[in-house]
């Protein structure tokens, strides 16, 4: 049986991160605050807006950026879209 943790975005107890996303202290915190599910929500997100806004994963700015709307996310505060994505029909 998987692991659990109490999310912080969805305040429920589910599937946890197998390992930490992140180095050091951030990623230890995440991976005992953010579910699975939630984290992979973040990754499509953060993919989102680094394609459509073209940032750069080099530039300190961009990083700052993401891990600003990642907290954004995970506290259910309202992130930044990606202009123009349109999700796939259902």
């Amino acid at each position: 049986m998987s692991q659990t943790v109490f999310c912080r975005k969805y305040q429920q107890e589910l599937e946890a991160l197998p390992f930490p996303p992140l180095p050091g202290a951030k990623g230890q915190e995440i991976q005992q605050t953010v579910s699975k599910q939630a984290w992979d929500e973040w990754q499509a997100l953060q993919t989102r807006l680094i394609n459509e806004k073209h940032l750069s994963l080099l530039d300190p700015e961009a990083r700052t950026y993401l891990m600003e709307q990642m907290e954004r996310f995970l506290d259910n505060r309202d992130t930044d879209q990606a202009e123009g994505y349109v999700p796939p029909s259902e």
